[in-house]
Formats: C-alpha cells, structure tokens, sequence
C-alpha cells in the first residue's frame, strides 16, 4: 500500500515557509523521536540548504521512543553540518528551556542588541510542534490536537526583546518516495485517515513490534506472540480483547483489533518503541527497488 497525503493548504504552506526561510536565523524542525528519519520532510531541508540555515533538530516524544535507539539517532545527526540535534519532549517545560540557547549558539551573530534572533518552526503533522509552540511563548496561542494538520496558517510571536518565533503549519511532502516511511507515518498518525486502510497499517506496525520488540507486546496483551507475524498478531488481540463481529461466528473484528494496537503504540501504552533506526534505514535505502506495475 503506498500512502500519500498531500492537503491543498499545504501547497501554500510550503511557499510561505520558503519566504520566511529568508528571513529566518535558526531552522526548529520537529521531528517524531520514534522515527525521526522517516518524520523528516525533504523539503524543509532543501529549503534550509537553499538559504543556508542551520537547524535545531528536535526528536520529540523521546519519552515514547526506544532510548537506546534515540541515542544513536542523535549521533547520526550530530554529524550532519550544521544541525544540532537533541531528544526533547514538548510535553515537559524543562526540555522546552533549553531551546532558545541552542538556538542561539546555531546563530552566535545574534547574540548582540542589534537585531532579534529569528526562529522558525518546521515540521511534519502531528509531531508536536503546536505543543512546542504554546511552551514557548507560556499560553496558549496554537491549536494542539489529535488529529494532523490543526495548525494551516503561519504565526509569529516575540518571545522577548530580543528572539522572535514563527510557527508553520505541518507539512508532508508531495510523494513519499517509500513505502515503509508511509506506513511508519500513517502508524504514528501524521497523515489522515482517509488516506490509509487502518488494517494494513497495523500489520505493518505488528510486524517490527514482533521483530524488535516481541517482550512489550506480550507484556501488554497477555499471551506469547511466538511464531505471530504482523497479521496473526492482529487476530489474537482482536481474539484476547473481545473484538468479534457480530452475527459472524466468533470471527475476529481486525479493523477494530487494528485501532486497539495502533492507539497503543500512539500513546505510548505499549511502552517505549522505536519504528527505525540508523541501521534500519541505511538497509532501507540499499534495498533494491521493486518496480510497482502500472494500473490498467
């Protein structure tokens, strides 16, 4: 199943972002610590390298995600030039101290009263940059929600006299060049719904559960997935939490089963998981590339 999500307003967005970027001292991209490769759009970093800014990469959620896997995560971007990533979560005031100063040790030229530090904002749906946003500046001034792409219009606030914030919309790019990323996006809710079959998702989310993490996944329902994959794991949590379909014999309900797993992961209820790592995704990238037939 390839998803792809690509809303009108984010057209707009994306060339707002791109005049922005103009104007713009610091990069804040947020990304899902959980899969920060695969939550990184590419557009944000050819617009970066366009204008030559240099980015705070922010892995939010680290409280969600594999902290062992994180680690390496950091190290990988650390070397990236001119990118300073640290594993945050938005949700708690101590991380979200920190991120003016990095900011400003990216752009020490602005550590002068001449000129304020300008930030801004980036990221895909859902990754918690509206959270981010309302930390900052200490109020509420941008809709934090459940669902991806609350937030469709840029906004700005002076932070004090001397840092301003600009906060973008999310954004995903016009065509996710790889499957998996799609899945692992849709797994972690940065696309909509109407765009993804839940089912086929949460096979794919079983899958790596069982693969990397088979001990969480007994620990949370109950009985041993030795020998499951990601579609037999589906019906024994369908089977275990009473998801039946009525009138139908007993038969597993998989689409209700397919929620059941997906929100656990979604909310951390399944414990600390990480859908990739460095290793993962160089082995994703070396893969040969199936060709996919053209519809008739």
């Amino acid at each position: 199943m390839a998803i792809q999500w690509y809303p009108g307003h984010m057209t707009l967005a994306r060339k707002k972002a791109a005049e922005t970027m103009a104007l713009t001292d610091v990069v804040i991209e947020v990304v899902d610590a959980r899969l920060p490769e695969a939550s990184s759009n590419p557009m944000i970093h050819e617009l970066r390298l366009h204008r030559q800014r240099p980015c705070l990469k922010l892995l939010n959620k680290a409280d969600m995600a594999d902290p062992g896997v994180t680690k390496a995560w950091l190290t990988f971007f650390n070397r990236q030039p001119g990118v300073k990533a640290v594993a945050i979560s938005c949700k708690k005031p101590s991380d979200v101290a920190k991120v003016p100063k990095l900011c400003l040790a990216l752009a020490p030229h602005r550590d002068d009263n001449l000129k304020p530090l300008r930030m801004m904002i980036m990221g895909i749906p859902n990754v918690g940059k509206s959270t981010l946003m309302n930390a900052l500046v200490k109020r509420r001034v941008a809709a934090v929600g459940d669902e991806p792409a609350v937030t469709k219009t840029q906004q700005r606030f002076d932070l004090n006299a001397r840092m301003m914030l600009v906060d973008t919309p999310g954004m995903l790019w016009p065509k996710i060049e790889h499957p998996s990323d799609g899945l692992m996006l849709a797994a972690s809710h940065a696309v909509g719904r109407n765009a993804v079959i839940d089912e086929e998702v949460a096979v794919f989310l079983g899958d790596i559960l069982l693969a990397r993490y088979a001990g969480l996944v007994s620990a949370r329902y109950g009985f041993s997935s030795k020998g499951m994959d990601g579609a037999g794991l589906l019906e024994a949590v369908a089977r275990k939490r009473g998801c039946l379909l009525k009138g139908k014999g007993g038969e597993p309900d998989l689409e209700k089963a397919a929620m059941l797993l997906l929100t656990d992961y979604r909310s951390g209820a399944l414990g600390r998981v990480s859908l990739e790592t460095p290793e993962s995704r160089t082995a994703m990238l070396n893969a040969p590339v199936t060709a996919v037939p053209e519809e008739v």
